[in-house]
């Protein structure tokens, strides 16, 4: 056997398993978004647009160290001193900047979230996080207690299937942090 196809031979014994790593796979037909729903962390009291107290800076730093180990994609926050200080250990951690919504405009919030997130994190109020869970498909929940709840995270999954109407909602609601 000649020297140049022996050579020819050994390129290709070394490039078919790189060509057959690389062929593309069929896509998957199932498509999914995840949405993780919080209120804000403990605030001042009695104070206009107000910023986190100590407790509160605390279940931030909880709420970052509860989706440490999620890919986050985005971080979504009302334009609050509160909810923004909520979302920064979060999104400083993910190395994303905070987007900013109108908590008046929740349909239009939903829709946008459905549109352009994978695995979003939104940080809200006590009257728009279960309206936006609601907004979204899932279970908004039992009305939050405006004094004394904020350690409830939603997680909402929607999932699609190509080829299919209609998506499937889940949620679950947990706790993080101390009551």
């Amino acid at each position: 056997m000649a020297y140049s196809n022996r050579l020819l031979l050994a390129a290709l014994f070394i490039t078919t398993p790189l060509f057959t790593a690389c062929s593309s796979q069929p896509a998957s037909d199932t498509a999914e978004q995840h949405f993780y729903l919080v209120r804000h962390a403990e605030k001042v009291l009695n104070v206009k647009d107000p910023e986190l107290t100590p407790a509160g800076e605390a279940r931030a730093l909880l709420l970052k160290d509860r989706l440490n180990d999620i890919d986050v994609t985005a971080v979504y926050s009302s334009d609050y001193r509160r909810t923004m200080a909520t979302a920064a250990p979060l999104a400083t951690d993910k190395r994303l900047a905070v987007i900013t919504y109108d908590p008046r405009d929740l349909p239009g919030l939903a829709a946008r979230l459905k549109e352009d997130c994978i695995i979003c994190v939104v940080v809200g109020h006590s009257n728009t996080t279960p309206q936006l869970a609601a907004a979204l498909g899932g279970d908004s929940g039992p009305e939050i207690v405006e004094a004394t709840e904020y350690d409830r995270l939603y997680h909402i999954v929607i999932t699609r299937k190509d080829g299919e109407n209609g998506e499937n909602v889940t949620t679950k609601i947990e706790r993080y942090g101390a009551p």
